[in-house]
């Protein structure tokens, strides 16, 4: 008769639970984050990692800027009008409607704005403007990137079933679903500059900045006992994440969202108001 085969040892059955493929997304993710638990992999790259595998799930509607939100130019606005707007809103392209809003027949970059003060000759935005892209809402955020990528664009304007505009999505719109937030020339880089004081007397406030930085500064009394940092008082005055542009009064202070992503604030503008009206949000 012939004997059993002797019983794998401790370490086989390791080996082989160490080299098995995974069978399906959960079990990869198991497999990263048990690696990450080994200091195989750091938080930043298991981070990444798994937004590589989000963006192959997510469509264009998932992080575009709805068009509610979108800063437009008109075509028929007079440099005078338009250049201001640009300045403030501080981005390096913008979608140039003509008659409504549905109809954008380019895309401005900010860039090109110098020849308006370089050149004598008459200004004609028209001759600026760059090929917009359209895309589905449904459209893939991995095949998106790659199409950016190849064609060297860097923004698409969403639409819908019937040919709508619904919103706009940029590059750095998709990189930050992988990496996280993006900070440009805009941002702010150091600790010091969490609070900015703007030229029309309104202030840029990182939404991390801590209450107690806040209270000295500005001269509030804001209490740190339940939140320990501006972005989270403003948020639970308004007891949702807010959209771009949304206002809360708190006290003597309006606070505009300036910048904020589907999951965190980043930058608020702030007003200081003569007098304390009752809390409100618009």
């Amino acid at each position: 008769m012939d004997e059993p085969p002797p019983k794998s040892g401790w370490l086989e059955r390791l080996g082989a639970l160490l080299i098995r493929k995974p069978e399906d997304r959960e079990q990869l993710i198991t497999v990263l984050h048990s690696a990450f638990e080994r200091n195989l992999l750091d938080s930043d790259a298991l981070s990444m990692i798994e937004g590589v595998m989000q963006v192959s799930e997510m469509q264009a509607r998932d992080i575009m800027v709805p068009r509610s939100q979108m800063d437009i130019v008109d075509i028929s606005d007079t440099p005078e009008k338009f250049i201001p707007f640009v300045i403030e809103a501080a981005h390096s392209r913008f979608p140039v409607t003509e008659g409504s809003e549905d109809n954008i027949i380019g895309i401005l970059l900010a860039k090109d704005l110098l020849r308006y003060y370089a050149s004598e000759e008459e200004f004609a935005m028209r001759d600026m403007l760059r090929p917009a892209v359209f895309i589905p809402e449904s459209k893939r955020l991995n095949v998106l990137l790659k199409d950016f990528r190849s064609n060297r664009n860097h923004m698409a304007i969403v639409v819908n079933e019937y040919g709508g505009v619904a919103g706009l999505v940029t590059i750095e719109d998709v990189l930050e679903q992988i990496v996280g937030e993006i900070e440009d020339e805009y941002d702010f880089d150091e600790e010091e500059d969490n609070i900015v004081m703007e030229a029309d007397g309104l202030y840029r406030v990182k939404a991390i900045t801590e209450i107690e930085n806040f209270n000295e500064v500005l001269g509030a009394g804001f209490s740190n006992d339940d939140y320990d940092t501006i972005g989270g008082l403003v948020l639970s005055k308004f007891g949702r994440l807010p959209v771009r542009h949304e206002s809360v009064v708190i006290g003597n202070f309006k606070f505009t969202v300036q910048r904020a992503d589907s999951r965190r604030l980043h930058i608020l503008k702030v007003e200081k108001l003569a007098a304390a009206p009752e809390t409100s949000a618009e």
